[in-house]
């Protein structure tokens, strides 16, 4: 802040002892103006830049709305600029893991979304996300990387096409269920990939288990969606076993 010097008829107006008393009183001002700056800079300087909030709750709500309210036809472009947002996330907290999980699970809907050939890219995008994450702790979000890796692996077309593989798919959504045995996402993924595989009593057990989990707090909208998913696969699964 810039101070303000007294004026000058006022040095003219002092003489002796009134002078050195006016001088002292100005260098009093100016120092109190002086010590007010520096707050007001302090201050101002931590208003500038603040320490950006948590922004996974806001990644995690706008990837449900995007999957589950949003029409079909727009959910492409959504998830790319969900991406895109992640990634300046990404800028104010490089290291933390869990945006890069979920940079891979909305990149796997992006995937998802745009469908055929040209969706294999994306893919591989999201599947080198998990396995970084893996690589430092696959602990982080209760296994979400080894879930959702595994999930890619048994949804995505085998060699020469794709990296898909049914075995590797099994130990990777097993390892999730060791970390989450209760969680909606680890039961579900692997109740869906029981019912590719045809073993239709298992995917009712695990369809089962996957409706029992607890209500994640913040995350109805991604939960109610899960649900209904869970209860489709679980209707088909009844039907295969002439339960329907």
């Amino acid at each position: 802040m810039k101070t303000h010097s007294a004026p000058r008829s006022l040095f003219a107006l002092l003489s002796g002892a009134s002078f050195a008393l006016a001088f002292a009183q100005i260098d009093t001002a100016r120092a109190q103006e002086d010590t007010a700056a520096v707050a007001m800079d302090q201050a101002a300087a931590v208003g500038a830049d603040p320490a950006p909030a948590d922004p996974l709750p806001a990644i995690q709500a706008r990837w449900a709305e995007v999957r589950y309210q949003l029409p079909e036809g727009e959910r492409v472009k959504a998830f790319d600029a969900l991406v895109n947002e992640i990634g300046r996330s990404q800028m104010h907290h490089p290291d933390d893991l869990r945006l890069q999980v979920w940079k891979g699970i909305v990149l796997a809907s992006e995937a998802g979304a745009q469908g055929g050939l040209g969706a294999l890219t994306l893919v591989k995008q999201a599947k080198a996300e998990f396995e970084a994450v893996i690589e430092k702790d696959g602990r982080v979000l209760d296994g979400s990387a080894y879930t959702s890796l595994g999930s890619l692996y048994y949804q995505v077309p085998g060699w020469p096409l794709g990296f898909g593989d049914e075995d590797t798919a099994a130990e990777l959504l097993k390892q999730g269920l060791a970390i989450a045995p209760d969680g909606i996402d680890a039961n579900y993924f692997y109740a869906d990939y029981l019912l590719e595989q045809e073993d239709y009593a298992g995917a009712v057990a695990a369809f089962e288990k996957a409706l029992a989990a607890p209500p994640r707090p913040g995350r109805e909208t991604a939960d109610a969606g899960r649900r209904a998913e869970i209860e489709q696969g679980l209707r088909k699964a009844r039907e295969e076993l002439g339960q329907g």
